[in-house]
């Protein structure tokens, strides 16, 4: 899995069907946008270490994680982060999980930081969305499951 992580003042999300737009996520005090990917390759033990992950970073004001601050989360699916570009101009996406897969991993995710005690709000998975936010700093991170718990299982 993938998260782009970035620390804000403030951060919305409103789902775009036809002419009719919703808010269906929004945060207005300090935490932190979660943009998730999830890869082919992933299963419930990547959602489980990078909420783990995430919920105790300490990036917050004062070096405080988002359990600490007891600080909110907005998490938006994105199987855009898995975009591979290497080759020619048009993006492959072989490496994003399908929807099926997908899904149930990014609420397990969801799941795991609540478990935590983190707040949490959430986009729509598979809508269109606008994304709005305040990004404090700016404060910018790629947590990679890759990068946190040695070789993947086989």
């Amino acid at each position: 899995m993938r998260a782009v992580v970035q620390r804000v003042r403030s951060a919305s999300v409103i789902v775009i069907d036809g002419q009719t737009r919703q808010r269906v996520g929004q945060i207005d005090e300090p935490g932190l946008m979660i943009l998730l990917g999830v890869g082919v390759e992933d299963a419930e033990p990547q959602a489980d270490s990078l909420a783990a992950k995430i919920a105790h970073l300490r990036i917050l004001d004062g070096e405080r994680s988002l359990v600490q601050a007891a600080a909110p989360a907005l998490v938006v699916s994105q199987f855009t982060l898995y975009g591979d570009v290497r080759k020619g101009r048009r993006p492959s996406w072989t490496s994003s999980a399908r929807p099926e897969q997908a899904e149930p991993l990014y609420e397990r995710f969801v799941h795991g930081l609540q478990a935590e005690g983190v707040p949490v709000e959430r986009g729509c998975f598979g809508a269109q969305m606008d994304v709005q936010l305040v990004n404090d700093g700016p404060f910018t991170l790629i947590v990679d499951t890759d990068d946190l718990a040695g070789p993947r299982r086989a």
